[in-house]
């Protein structure tokens, strides 16, 4: 809370202290004054004293019961009750300045003159007040009328604030406000978009799969196919499409994990090494199959590294795989690694199809596949559109950065990095 706000909710709460603390001020300041000026009599100093502490204790109390009562409060807008202030403190100054003149015993001359510049100093006032009370007001209406955009969608509605006072203050908070709604909305409207595309892509990659099975088997119950070798060639496709449901159903879950922030992940230290070394003879078999030429080039004298290594393993394998359905017969794989500065880097490069440039920001995104990508490879494996989404979270989490880029001639490179420092350890754990 600031300074002017903690101020005005003392005020608030203890109103008549503060306005005897403001009398007492100025009963002295005006007896001061008169001593320096005229150095009246004791007897009469101490006459004046009693008749304008009394004086001012009965306006306090006036105006304590006009707070008390929340009478301003009652007027039909803010101006009236801003003016409404300005008229009664002047009058209670005529009030008290003619009692005291009458007590001082001024001539009629004296008093109708002193009387009629109070007048004309109280209507100026008045004036003033009134003109002052307007352009508060104004302010007051532009914050009203910036509300009522706001609540009726336009949360790009902002404030041109001017001045250093408690609206100025107030301005800047509703634009924060209005911000912080604005980029809550965008983000609410991000996450809906994102279940929408979830729940169809979800629907497509379930629908397809059961469906192909409910066509294969629905044709061997129904005997339409009873040649052995189909039958068994059915039963066979029908058991990769269900080990492609398990496959999304298992990414899917993974990757509610992560994205949760719920993942179970032991950190220790392991060699990246060994992990690409492993995950290059699983899939070796694979790339021989379509003829195709996988092999490392790694920098000797890699450290070890603090990391997760089950879900590197996931990483290296998700993307070295990826290399092997998009690279084409007789083409070829390189995986390097060595360490830049505080990293170690990671690419994958293949000499395959480019990615065209439009595909590239959006290759990491849930369920974001290439068109041609949802077509089953040669061994029947189908792409759940979440391997990326996959290894750029896990990679994520242990504080690095991935990505991919592809040019005409020279194929696709997927990169990561992953930090050579324990920090990744102690922040995960």
């Amino acid at each position: 809370m600031t300074t002017k706000a903690q101020t005005s909710k003392l005020m608030t709460r203890f109103p008549l202290i503060w306005l005897l603390v403001g009398m007492t001020i100025a009963l002295i300041a005006a007896l001061a004054l008169l001593t320096v000026v005229i150095n009246p009599p004791t007897e009469d100093l101490v006459q004046l004293f009693i008749f304008m502490g009394g004086s001012g204790i009965a306006t306090i109390l006036l105006s304590y019961l006009f707070f008390r009562t929340g009478l301003y409060t009652q007027f039909p807008s803010l101006r009236w009750s801003l003016v409404s202030i300005v008229v009664i403190t002047v009058l209670l100054t005529l009030l008290n300045i003619w009692v005291t003149a009458q007590l001082m015993f001024l001539s009629e001359h004296d008093l109708a003159l002193t009387v009629s510049l109070l007048v004309f100093a109280g209507l100026t006032a008045i004036i003033f007040g009134i003109y002052i009370a307007g352009t508060i007001t104004a302010r007051i209406m532009h914050l009203s009328d910036a509300a009522q955009l706001i609540a009726g969608g336009k949360l790009n509605t902002r404030l041109t604030v001017s001045g250093n006072d408690e609206l100025a203050e107030f301005a800047h908070t509703f634009n924060w406000m209005a911000e912080n709604l604005e980029m809550a909305d965008d983000e609410k409207q991000r996450v809906e978009k994102a279940r929408r595309n979830l729940i169809a892509w979800v629907s497509h990659d379930l629908r397809t799969p059961l469906t192909s099975m409910q066509a294969m088997l629905e044709a061997i119950q129904d005997e339409i196919v009873t040649d052995p070798t189909i039958v068994h060639e059915y039963v066979g496709r029908s058991l990769s499409e269900v080990t492609n449901l398990s496959h999304l159903i298992d990414d899917l879950f993974e990757l509610s994990k992560l994205d949760t922030g719920h993942m179970d992940a032991k950190f220790i230290s392991a060699s990246i090494t060994d992990l690409i070394s492993d995950v290059v003879s699983n899939l070796m078999a694979k790339a021989e199959r379509k003829q195709i030429k996988l092999h490392g080039e790694i920098e000797s004298n890699i450290p070890p590294i603090i990391m997760a290594t089950d879900k590197i393993q996931r990483v290296l394998y998700n993307l070295i795989d990826n290399a092997v359905q998009y690279t084409p017969i007789n083409g070829e794989i390189t995986i390097k690694a060595c360490t830049k500065g505080d990293f170690v880097h990671v690419d994958i490069h293949n000499t395959g199809k480019p990615i065209a440039a439009h595909h590239l920001p959006m290759i990491f995104n849930h369920f974001y596949r290439i068109e041609e990508s949802r077509t089953q490879s040669m061994d029947g494996q189908r792409s759940t559109g979440l391997g990326l989404a996959i290894a750029k979270a896990i990679v994520e989490m242990h504080q690095g950065t991935i990505g991919v880029t592809s040019t005409p001639n020279q194929g696709t490179t997927f990169s990561f990095t992953l930090p050579l420092t324990e920090s990744v350890k102690s922040s995960r754990l």
